[in-house]
């Protein structure tokens, strides 16, 4: 299965401001689902469910609101892929992936544009209320800008996002894209979170703490979305510079890995200082949420998630 990076440069082959709160948005749902710990908004990464079955020609979404409901958490960041139709040709087992200037997948990219400028905004709103009515919330929606994009594809983005009820909107981009998202996010007044990973060979990636400097200088709207696991695994010290950033930083994503570029492990198992991130977390009173993004090679997604949501409230007991 390709990670979110990896899923993005498939499709795209084919000031100073106020301190901004992120208060939890209720629901409509009589019963929300309530995974706040110790003060600390714990949600998911929806990602993390990735490998659950999906309809064919349908989206994951009953299955991310059933999965969701079965480990108890009641927020999410929802990754734009499990919403959007499957288009890119899938291989067989142990096949190359077709080429990505192949007639095939361009044509999906096309087709992917075409879906995303012309599907009602009404179909999101539909989708903020099958959560709602399972007491759950969309906090974030996860939609990674990359350089095919057109700028009614960007602008989309944000409409999207409002519909869904999502107060911010998080991205894995880049440093050249994230210029071309500013006027953007500016007229939508919205906040765009920068996911970083541990790609230190491109200096137009975000892993690195000057290239989070340089998108936060672009605009005001622009804040960081910390992935401590991968941020440990490039070797820099993910609670320095959450002591030093906090108000510049939205949600973590919770997970562990080892350092030098090392693997995602079952968490306690790495380097990652995940207890001592939630203990900051919580002892500061921090409006950072702490969303679980489940990597690590495990069992069934839904019995992982849990796992993790175990730890996390262990350590913040």
């Amino acid at each position: 299965m390709p990670t979110r990076r990896e899923f993005g440069r498939v499709a795209l082959a084919a000031v100073a401001a106020p301190r901004v709160l992120f208060p939890a948005r209720r629901a409509f749902a009589a019963s929300r689902v309530d995974s706040v710990v110790r003060g600390v908004h714990v949600g998911v990464q929806t990602y993390s469910y990735r490998d659950l079955p999906r309809a064919e020609n349908g989206d994951a979404v009953d299955t991310i609101v059933k999965a969701m409901t079965t480990d108890g958490i009641g927020e999410c960041e929802l990754w734009s892929p499990q919403v959007e139709p499957r288009l890119f040709p899938r291989p067989a087992a142990g096949a190359p992936r077709p080429s990505p200037d192949s007639p095939e997948m361009k044509a999906a990219r096309e087709k992917l544009r075409k879906w995303r400028l012309e599907t009602p905004l009404d179909h999101f709103t539909g989708i903020r209320k099958k959560f709602a009515d399972a007491g759950l919330t969309i906090w974030g929606w996860n939609y990674s800008f990359n350089p095919s994009f057109t700028d009614e594809e960007i602008d989309r983005g944000f409409e999207m996002a409002k519909a869904l009820g999502a107060e911010i909107i998080t991205a894995s981009t880049t440093i050249p894209v994230a210029r071309r998202v500013v006027p953007f996010a500016e007229k939508h007044r919205m906040i765009v979170a920068m996911h970083g990973h541990s790609n230190l060979d491109d200096p137009n990636e975000f892993a690195t703490p000057q290239s989070f400097a340089t998108a936060l200088a672009m605009s005001k709207y622009f804040k960081v979305n910390l992935d401590i696991g991968h941020f440990t695994a490039a070797n820099f010290d993910a609670l320095a510079y959450l002591r030093e950033h906090h108000a510049d930083i939205t949600n973590v994503h919770v997970k562990d890995r080892k350092k030098n570029q090392g693997d995602n492990t079952p968490w306690g198992e790495g380097d990652t200082p995940i207890k001592d991130v939630l203990h900051l977390i919580r002892d500061r009173k921090w409006p950072i949420r702490a969303d679980i993004e489940y990597e690590y090679a495990g069992g069934s997604p839904v019995d992982e998630v849990k796992k993790c949501f175990d730890y996390v409230r262990q350590a913040l007991a």
